[in-house]
C-alpha cells in the first residue's frame, strides 16, 4: 500500500514507520507543524511538536530512506483544538485536547489530504489495534500492552477513518521493546523521553494560560448546602475534583479537605464539598460517535452491557448504556446514557466517555452531565 507515516519526532512513530517500510509498503513521512510560533526547544519530556521534534522526525526518515515533508496545519490546529479548548473551559467544561487533535487533525485533516493525494492509509505510533471482522468491517481494539494502550484517545475515529488507519505497534508487548528495537535500528530517538501534558501550553500552567485567554470574573465558592465559604478570581480556572488552590476562608466542620464538585459558569459559582460527594454513577453524553459499525442495540435503543472509561489512563468500569434520539436546534441527534456499575470520582462535563466490550472500542461521547443517583441535586 501507499502509506503516509505521521512522524511526531518520537520513538513510537519512528518505529511504526520502520515497520511499515519493512512490511514492503511505499512509505512517505510527514511531520505536522501545528504552530507558526513554536517556543524554545523542549526540555525534559514536556510537550510535543517542537522544532526539536521536527528535526528528530527528519533524521528518522533519512535513516529509513523515505521521503520527508512538513505540512502546515497550524491554522486548523488553532481553530479546531486550541480554540475549542478555550471555548470549553469558558463554558465551564473540562475538554481533552488530545481527543480533539486525533479527531480533527490527525485522522480528519491529515487523512483527508492523504487520501486526496492517493495514499491508502495513515500510519501512526499509537498503541491500538484495528481488526477486520468476517464481513471486512474494521473494529478498533485495545493494544497488546494495556499499560500503554491508547485506544481511549482514538475512540473518536469513525468507520471510514478506521478503514484507512494503520497502527504497527498494536501487538508490541511493551514500550521497552519499542525502545530496544529503535536502538537496534540506529534511530536517534531510542532514548528520547515521552511527551506529556498539553502540547500548546509549554510550561504546564493551564490556569495561568487560560487566564490570558478568558475573561475571569470574581465570584463565590459555596459548599454543598449553598453557603458561601470563599471566593474565586474566575470559575473557569477550576475543574471538578480539584483540591489544591481553593483558598477557602471557612474550614469544613469536620476539618477534612473539600473538593470542587461543580462549576456553574452562568452563576459564576464554584461548588465544593467532601470527597464522598464526588462519586457519580450516571453519565449523560452528547456528540456521540461509533468506532466502526455500531452494535445492533444502538439502532433499537435497547440497553447493552459494556465497560466505560473516562480518562486516557483510567480503569474501565462495568456499565449499562442506552442510546436515545433528542432534538438539538431542530436536528435529531443521538444522546447516550451510561449507568455505572461502580462509582467514579472527579468526572467533569467536557470529558470523554469511551465504551468498550471486551477489548473492542464501541464508541464515545462528550460528557454533558454527571450525577449520583443516590444523592439529591446540589442546591
Amino acid at each position: 500500500m501507499r502509506v503516509l507515516a505521521a512522524m511526531s519526532g518520537g520513538v513510537d512513530s519512528a518505529v511504526a514507520a520502520a515497520r511499515a517500510v519493512e512490511a514492503g509498503h511505499d512509505v512517505v513521512g510527514v511531520h505536522l507543524a501545528l504552530s507558526r510560533m513554536p517556543g524554545t526547544l523542549r526540555t525534559g519530556s514536556r510537550g510535543c511538536c517542537t522544532v526539536e521534534d521536527s528535526n528528530d522526525a527528519w533524521r528518522a526518515c533519512d535513516l529509513l530512506g523515505i521521503p520527508y515533508y512538513v505540512w502546515d496545519f497550524s491554522e486548523r490546529f488553532k481553530e479546531d483544538v486550541v480554540q475549542d479548548f478555550i471555548d470549553e473551559y469558558a463554558a465551564g467544561r473540562t475538554p481533552n485536547p488530545c481527543m480533539r487533535c486525533n479527531e480533527r487533525i490527525k485522522f480528519a485533516a491529515l487523512l483527508e489530504k492523504a487520501i486526496a493525494l492517493g495514499f491508502d492509509a495513515v500510519c501512526t505510533g499509537h498503541y491500538a489495534k484495528v481488526i477486520t471482522d468476517a464481513d471486512g468491517n474494521p473494529e478498533l481494539h485495545r493494544a497488546a500492552d494495556w499499560a500503554k494502550d491508547q485506544s481511549y484517545v482514538l475512540g473518536v475515529l469513525t468507520h471510514e477513518q478506521l478503514k484507512h488507519s494503520m497502527f504497527p505497534l498494536a501487538d508490541t508487548p511493551s514500550k521497552a521493546e519499542v525502545r530496544a528495537e529503535a536502538e537496534r535500528r540506529g534511530l536517534s530517538v531510542a532514548k528520547k523521553p515521552d511527551s506529556h501534558d498539553i502540547c500548546f501550553i509549554s510550561d504546564g500552567d493551564t490556569a495561568g494560560w487560560l487566564a490570558e485567554k478568558i475573561q475571569m470574573t470574581p465570584g463565590d465558592i459555596v459548599d454543598e448546602t449553598g453557603t458561601k465559604v470563599g471566593g474565586h478570581d474566575g470559575a473557569n480556572q477550576f475543574t471538578v475534583g480539584q483540591r489544591r488552590g481553593l483558598k477557602l476562608g471557612t474550614p469544613a466542620a469536620d476539618g477534612k479537605p473539600r473538593f470542587v464538585l461543580e462549576i456553574r459558569p452562568k452563576e459564576n459559582k464554584v461548588v465544593v464539598g467532601p470527597h464522598a460527594l464526588l462519586a457519580i454513577d450516571e453519565l449523560k453524553g452528547i456528540k456521540v460517535s461509533w468506532a466502526g459499525l455500531p452494535i445492533a442495540e444502538v439502532a433499537t435503543g435497547e440497553e447493552f452491557d459494556c465497560h466505560a472509561q473516562v480518562r486516557a489512563h483510567g480503569d474501565p468500569v462495568p456499565a449499562r448504556a442506552r442510546v436515545t434520539m433528542v432534538m438539538d436546534d431542530g436536528v435529531s441527534r443521538q444522546a447516550l446514557t451510561v449507568t455505572l456499575g461502580e462509582p467514579l470520582r472527579g468526572v467533569a462535563p467536557g470529558q470523554t466517555v469511551v465504551l468498550y466490550q471486551g477489548t473492542r472500542v464501541l464508541g464515545q461521547a462528550t460528557i454533558d452531565s454527571a450525577r449520583s443517583l443516590a444523592r439529591p441535586e446540589l442546591p
